[in-house]
């Protein structure tokens, strides 16, 4: 497993400039990571209405228009799973989608993978470990976003605003997909709290999904508005308001009274 701490410590020291691209770089309308939640919290009906919402966004045929229509016509994709840490083989590598070919493969490869879940909600060591995946890439893009789902608040390592920061200081934009099919009863405002404690640069968005029949059609119009760069509000008009302010801490807060004395384990 990956320690995110480690990797957020060399993602805040390292320069605000992208590195330069090598010389013969594949030149992409977008670099895309897709940061997936499977964290616990998440039930098998979550996972499942996630895998499937990610696999047939990117087969559909208004998602590969898309990315045809770009620039370029073609967009550079990797995909992870995140919990309260990242396992080593958590990934599925860069790829360059640009035909109906190669989004069906990339697809194909998330369908692939076995449904996992583990202990913890790390989003700051998610959007760390996705700002680290650009480094060193073959490509060159007009923008590269990190895009985040989960159905729950940061609990476990470094705070999610210090992750998102030094993410947006190196020119990232961090968008969300905040799931509250079943909301806790403790935590209602993750898409309030996503809008102002995990997303951030030009362009970025928050796009809740509130019930299990949006799943698809949210999951296509982000990656949609993802890959075209099209503005899109802030957050989703329906987004719950509250008067008090949003707790970026809040979840941190939950985990010291409720889970370090069963799950210490979290706390590395």
């Amino acid at each position: 497993m990956l320690d995110a701490l480690a990797l957020l410590a060399c993602l805040a020291c390292t320069p605000a400039a992208p590195a330069a691209a090598p010389a013969n770089a594949i030149a992409v309308d977008v670099e895309l990571v897709l940061a997936v939640d499977i964290s616990q919290s998440m039930d098998e009906r979550e996972f499942a209405l996630q895998r499937a919402g990610y696999v047939a966004a990117l087969r559909h045929p208004d998602f590969i228009n898309a990315v045809r229509a770009g620039t370029f016509g073609r967009i550079a994709i990797a995909y992870f799973e995140w919990a309260g840490t990242i396992r080593d083989d958590a990934v599925i590598a860069w790829q360059v989608v640009d035909s109906k070919e190669s989004a069906n493969a990339f697809a194909d490869k998330i369908a692939a993978r076995p449904f996992r879940s583990f202990r913890g909600t790390s989003i700051s060591g998610a959007v760390a470990f996705g700002a680290e995946l650009f480094n060193g890439t073959a490509f060159t893009g007009k923008r590269r976003v990190i895009d985040v789902s989960g159905d729950g608040p940061n609990n476990t390592g470094l705070p999610v605003t210090t992750a998102r920061d030094a993410a947006l200081a190196k020119g990232i934009v961090i968008n969300g997909l905040p799931i509250l099919i079943s909301p806790s009863p403790t935590f209602s405002h993750l898409d309030r709290y996503y809008a102002e404690c995990v997303t951030g640069g030009p362009g970025s968005f928050v796009l809740p999904i509130y019930a299990a029949s949006e799943f698809a059609t949210a999951t296509r119009r982000k990656l949609i508005l993802e890959v075209s760069g099209i503005e899109y509000p802030k957050v989703d008009p329906r987004t719950i308001r509250i008067d008090a302010p949003i707790d970026c801490l809040q979840g941190e807060r939950d985990r010291r009274f409720f889970s370090d004395p069963y799950f210490p384990e979290l706390d590395r």
